[in-house]
């Protein structure tokens, strides 16, 4: 895992020295500023969005694939090509179509958040401002923190809200009646059964890491605003001291960690772990639903609370079909899309529209969804 993080921050260094030296070049591939929204539709029929996107859940994968992408192609006219990739791979990708001076970028969409939409903005990677254009942005509150603010940067235009999600812990009260709720509780409580509990390498453990280091600094709130390097100092090595209490008493004696929460799921699906972690609190829902949880399983937030936030799509600077990129987004952001995204037997996402911003019909069909076990 340390080698992962010493990546991301590589990466990001790298990201933050190509921004220095990227210069004034704000041209695209293509200009939709003065087009009304018939003239987007209009020019997006026919063409075809490629987006990227991390594609490691079966359900999420036939969302996109068995709903969206139809409906894209019967009511705008619009292919969508789906292919795999996330984070560092998606900063990777446009920074060197950038550092070639590629006049168009093969990627149109992407679906990003926090380190990454930061990285993007670093070197000048996304399209913006745009979300204003969208007629479903008028039942998006983008005065709510959680939604206008991402990796404590305003999104300001230069990414659309797709879903909203909180991190959560996910037990079995058959081998767990009293889940731990606080770092002194967990501790005592991989220590009495080793092997039982572990944590990701990738962006859930990572979140979880987060939540850690927020409950250490005293709770919500304690790390909100920019970057505060005596906080940090203060605050990180009482985190790792606590992670090296752990880790003996980890899943493989925290020798090492599993690459994703799929693997964390399969593990607790099988009994192997009496844990997983999800950072979507929806998602024990649908897996029970899928038989892959038992009955048993629950999710929680533990007394400290946990990370929340949304994630987004963003533009490639360099698309060469920013107008059917457009539509892409309007629709996914449409009651209809949201309603059917947060159905826990669909995906189980939270939604980003302000229920009181919708007409009633629409509040209704979103206050009859299943909530959360």
């Amino acid at each position: 895992m340390k080698n992962w993080l010493i990546r991301t921050s590589l990466l990001l260094l790298a990201a933050l020295m190509w921004s220095c030296g990227a210069g004034g070049d704000n041209t695209s591939a293509e200009d939709i500023t003065a087009l009304n929204w018939e003239q987007i539709e209009e020019r997006a029929r026919g063409s075809t969005v490629n987006l990227m996107m991390w594609s490691g859940d079966p359900l999420i994968n036939a969302y996109m694939q068995n709903y969206v992408r139809p409906a894209l192609k019967e009511q705008y006219g619009i292919g969508l090509e789906v292919a795999n990739g996330q984070g560092n791979i998606i900063v990777q990708n446009l920074m060197a179509e950038l550092q070639a001076g590629k006049a168009e970028s093969e990627l149109d969409l992407m679906w990003i958040n926090g380190e990454t939409f930061y990285q993007l903005r670093q070197i000048g990677a996304l399209y913006g401002p745009w979300t204003e254009k969208l007629p479903n942005a008028q039942y998006i509150d983008f005065d709510n923190p959680f939604i206008g603010i991402d990796f404590q940067q305003p999104v300001n235009g230069y990414e659309c809200p797709w879903g909203n999600v909180q991190m959560t812990l996910i037990y079995d009260t058959l081998k767990v009646p009293a889940p731990p709720q606080n770092r002194e509780e967990l501790l005592a409580f991989v220590r009495a059964h080793p092997g039982r509990f572990t944590f990701d390498s990738q962006f859930t453990g990572l979140a979880f890491l987060k939540a850690l280091l927020i409950d250490l600094a005293g709770g919500p709130g304690s790390l909100n605003g920019p970057f505060d390097e005596a906080k940090y100092n203060a605050y990180a090595p009482q985190l790792w001291a606590y992670v090296r209490q752990l880790q003996p008493y980890l899943w493989k004696e925290g020798r090492t960690f599993p690459e994703g929460v799929a693997p964390m799921h399969q593990m607790f699906a099988n009994g192997e772990l009496w844990f997983t972690m999800s950072y979507n609190d929806s998602e024990v829902d649908n897996k029970i639903l899928q038989g892959l949880f038992p009955e048993s399983a629950r999710a929680y937030v533990w007394e400290a609370g946990t990370i929340q936030n949304s994630h987004y799509m963003g533009i490639s600077r360099k698309s060469p079909n920013k107008a059917a990129a457009l539509v892409v987004c309007n629709f996914l952001i449409s009651p209809e899309a949201q309603h059917k995204k947060q159905d826990p037997s669909v995906w189980g996402d939270g939604t980003v529209l302000a229920l009181d911003k919708l007409p009633e019909e629409w509040r209704e069909k979103f206050r009859a969804l299943p909530g959360r076990r």
